[in-house]
């Protein structure tokens, strides 16, 4: 049965966020159809789409690599993600069903038991459901699609330092789901703006040891850390 090129580019995607494919490193078809036990087609469209997304690049003489963005390119990613994650709250605000509020209730207070506790291992997968969740709710499926490109990128490029003070994470959290029930769209934007901005300081460049060689900003970085 002939494997999804969505679950190859997935799965290739996956590693190059993990760092198993490092940067700069060449992608043959062959080693990767290899690896991921499926037949070259799917493989080379998996390498267009990945290349689409800005995971990877095609070389002269060198074929499909993968990407090694600068620092300003690593920069702009997070200044992006603070323009449309409040876009985004916005128009949940909006548009929310009530699977999306039950959704966004579970998480909201999963986080803040696990931040009270000091359970903290898993809270920022709960922070990243939640404004995946939240990005759903918006109901604009470009959008939606383009924070997730967004989240993996950051993820990719980036290391998120635990919050000082998850409590205080969490309720921010609580305020953006109080607004977005309350069908309030300019309160949504605004908290989610702010949150966004105070988590942006939290981020760090993914270390050279992760990331492989080392370039200055004027070529490409390969240094790393991320999530939020």
């Amino acid at each position: 049965m002939r494997v999804p090129a969505h679950s190859v580019c997935t799965a290739i995607r996956d590693d190059i966020v993990a760092g198993v494919h490092e940067r700069g490193g060449r992608l043959t078809e062959e080693l990767l159809a290899r690896r991921y036990g499926v037949s070259r087609v799917p493989v080379r469209e998996a390498l267009r789409t990945l290349e689409a997304e800005g995971f990877v690049v095609t070389r002269r003489h060198a074929g499909a690599c993968v990407a090694e963005p600068t620092e300003q390119e690593a920069a702009d990613l997070l200044e992006v993600r603070t323009l449309l994650e409040p876009l985004a709250a916005a128009r949940a605000a909006q548009r929310r069903t009530d699977a999306h509020l039950k959704v966004l209730r579970g998480l909201v207070r999963l986080g803040q038991e696990r931040s009270r506790s000091g359970l903290g291992e898993d809270l920022r997968s709960l922070g990243g459901w939640f404004h995946e969740t939240l990005a759903q709710a918006s109901q604009s499926p470009g959008l939606s699609a383009l924070l997730t490109q967004l989240r993996h990128k950051i993820a990719w490029m980036y290391v998120v330092e635990s919050p000082a003070a998850p409590a205080e994470s969490w309720a921010e959290h609580a305020a953006i789901l109080d607004a977005v029930v309350r069908r309030d769209p300019e309160r949504a934007r605004a908290l989610t703006t702010a949150h966004a901005e105070r988590t942006t300081a939290a981020h760090r460049l993914r270390s050279a040891r992760r990331a492989g060689r080392v370039r200055d900003s004027q070529h490409a970085v390969n240094t790393v850390s991320l999530r939020n």
